[in-house]
Order: structure tokens, then sequence, then C-alpha cells
């Protein structure tokens, strides 16, 4: 008999808290104040979709405060602590039928709200290099990852253990049962159920590293997650990395994720993998890169595991995870530093899928080019500040998905207040 999900994240806890310390953070602990760091993100974002078949366009422009705060531990064999965020955003722009719903909700008459607040906190224990948390956070794992990519941040409400008792080995056990979206205050509109993780990554060497994770959420899917990143390097200025990314899903039946993805809702299984491969020298940077999808169903994510949780090579716009879908990459990026501009960057991608099943037709297209600038500086008064301005054109059959054109620009300064 298979131990349930709650009783493997009891025995994982056991584990980790039963292997020997090395060298301990706790122990190091210069207290609850001490140790504390608090940060205030201010985020200019605007987003314009222009839809070319004749859809409604979707325009927003906002302002965006992001406070943070984390706390030292208390000293002693058991740390306390806690973490604490407050998030506003403002709309500067936008308007019924052309807003984008992941920047700001909508009121019963269809209007953009002018702003939206959140906050939350939670609590944390640390012994040795193992921390425990409780409450509102933003988790970062393969299989259940927050999303920070447009106005304010996604987070979930829950419980999550980190280990990092052996060196080079970090281990993850938590279960989350509250998502709250980006453009939405509510704790939890979107009803998750739960989400349980379970996995680890594992540093072998400064050229090679490994990850794996399984994640269960609630009448949606279970999935598992690996992971092999290796490096060659051939001198300072020129390495060949190799980056695979697996994903393997079970669907439960009637899934509203499979349904969604072209599955029958019975039984329904998926496996998407990608393999890039890198090729830096100097300044410049060279990415291939094949993705690959089979199944029943496309590859389903952001139904309770959040909007980041695909770790895989061809994920711009569109994230080419549909059914049977297969694509290749080329990419190329660009450092100014060595040009004179540090803090200037550039990547340019295109990306073409094909084979995609779709209803009456299983050997559908779709292609995207992506450009992005990202610069930061420096050095001065204004370290940190940052620009980023990204594009996408998006051309795709009819039956796959809307042609577009996307633009967003982000401006964000990040100021330490503790």
């Amino acid at each position: 008999m298979q131990p349930s999900p709650r009783s493997a994240l009891a025995l994982a806890v056991s584990a980790i808290l039963s292997l020997p310390a090395l060298a301990s953070e706790q122990s190091e602990s210069q207290g609850f104040i001490e140790d504390a760091d608090a940060t205030l993100l201010l985020r200019n974002a605007y987003f314009n979709r222009d839809f070319k078949d004749g859809a409604a366009d979707a325009r927003t422009w906002g302002q965006a405060f992001i406070g943070t705060f984390e706390s030292g531990f208390t000293q002693g064999t058991i740390g306390l602590g806690v973490d604490a965020f407050g998030l506003l955003g403002v709309k500067l722009d936008s308007g019924r039928g052309r807003n984008y719903s992941a920047f700001f909700d909508t009121d019963s008459e269809g209007r953009p709200v002018d702003d939206l607040s959140q906050a939350g906190a939670a609590v944390k224990l640390r012994v040795s290099n193992t921390v425990i948390k409780y409450g509102n956070q933003f988790p970062s794992m393969p299989v259940l990852a927050y999303d920070d990519s447009r106005l304010l941040p996604q987070s979930f409400t829950g419980t999550l253990l980190t280990s990092k008792e052996i060196e080079g080995l970090e281990l993850n056990a938590g279960r989350f049962t509250g998502d709250s979206p980006m453009g939405d205050p509510a704790r939890d509109p979107n009803r998750l159920k739960s989400i349980d993780v379970l996995g680890g990554n594992y540093t072998v060497s400064d050229d090679l590293s490994v990850a794996l994770y399984h994640s269960d959420i609630e009448d949606m899917y279970k999935r598992y997650y690996g992971n092999f990143n290796y490096n060659i390097p051939f001198s300072d200025l020129q390495a060949l990395n190799f980056d695979f990314n697996i994903y393997r899903t079970k669907y439960d039946d009637s899934s509203p994720a499979a349904l969604a993805f072209g599955g029958d809702g019975q039984d329904d299984r998926n496996t998407i993998w990608s393999l890039a491969a890198k090729y830096s020298f100097g300044a410049h940077a060279l990415i291939l890169a094949h993705q690959r999808n089979t199944g029943d169903a496309g590859f389903a994510y952001d139904f309770g595991d959040g909007g980041s949780s695909i770790y895989l090579a061809n994920s711009y716009y569109s994230d080419f995870n549909l059914k049977d879908e297969r694509s290749w990459q080329a990419s190329y990026e660009l450092d100014f530093g060595t040009y004179g501009v540090p803090g200037l960057s550039y990547k340019f991608a295109y990306v073409r899928g094909s084979n995609i099943s779709v209803v009456g037709d299983d050997n559908a297209t779709e292609r995207e080019i992506f450009n992005q600038f990202k610069y930061v500086v420096q050095e001065g008064a204004a370290k940190d500040l940052s620009f980023k301005l990204r594009n996408s054109i998006y051309r795709a059959d009819n039956d796959v998905g809307p042609d577009l054109n996307e633009v967003r620009a982000f401006i964000e300064y990040p100021l330490n207040v503790l």
C-alpha cells in the first residue's frame, strides 16, 4: 500500500530532521531584528496585446508597490521568525473592453478596478539548516511556482519545509491550500483544494546539477519532474551547456485541466520534455532547443500550481505545450558589457511548433518571434534601477490560437528599507 501524501510528507520531515548537521545557519543567527531585511519594489508595467483577427485588444498600464519584510531568526536551538508582504497596484490607464485581467480585476459592470491591494504573512521556524514556514508565501519550484511576470505577484497559502542539511542538496516538502492570482486580491478565488509537493535539487559540482520533484493537485493531476543540467567549460570565455527538463503527468478523471488541453477526461496522460544546448563565447550565446509533447492531452499548468510552473526551453508568450506538439527553437543572446555598456543585454528567439492535434487537424502549427532588451543601472544613485522591453510576434493556424503582437514594458526600482 502506498503512503498518503500527508504520511509521505511526515516521513520526509522526520528523515530530514534526523540528518547530521553540518555548518548550522541557526547557530550563526544574530537575532530577529539584527538579520531582518525589508525592501520596497517600485514597478511600473505596461501591457499591450494587439490581436490581428478582430478581437478586442488588451491594453493596461499600472504602478505597483511591492513591500516585503523578512525577519531574522531568534537565537537558540530553534529559531522563530516572520515574513510579510504588502501589495498595492494602481491603475494608470485601461478601460472596459481592453482591460487585461492579469493586471486588474473587474467590477460588476466589467470595468477594471482603480486599484487593488493585499497583505500576507508567514511564520517560520528554523532548526539547524532546515526551515518550516506556514502562511502566505511565494514558492518557486518546478512543480509549484508563483507568477511574477505582470504587475503584482501571485501568492500561495500553505506549509513549506526547505532543508539544506547536506552541502549542495536542497530538499522541499509542502502542502498548499490557497492560491491568490496576480490580478485579484482575494485569498483563494480559484478555490484550490490542495497541492502536495515533494522533491529537491542537488548540485553535484560546479558544472553538474540534477533535480527531481513530485506534485499532486487534488482533482486535477499528479506530476513528476526531472532536470539534468551539465556545463562543459572550454575556457574562461567559452562553454557549452546542456539543459534537459521533463514532466510526466497523470490527469485525474474528468479533470478540467485535461479537458482544456484536448483530453477526454478518462485516464489521460502526458509527457513533455525539452533539451536545450547553449554555446557561449565571449559576449555572445547561441541556443538550439527541441521540445516534444506526447500523450492523451497537452501539458496543462497553472491549475493550482502557479503561472510559472513550466520549466521548459520553449516557453515565451506561447509555451508550445499543446497536444502532440513538437517545437524547435533557435535563439541568440548578447551581453553589451563587453562593448562598454555593462548591464545591457538582448535576447532574440524564434520558435516553431508543428504536429499539433486539434479538432479536424493533426498537423496544425504555431510560431513566435521573441525580442527582449534589458538594462540594469550598475552604479550611482540609481543603482539597480532596471528597464525591460519585450515583444512577441505570434502566428498560428486558426484552430490553435489568434494571431497577435504583444509588447510588455517594465521599469523597476528596489529600495532597501531595512
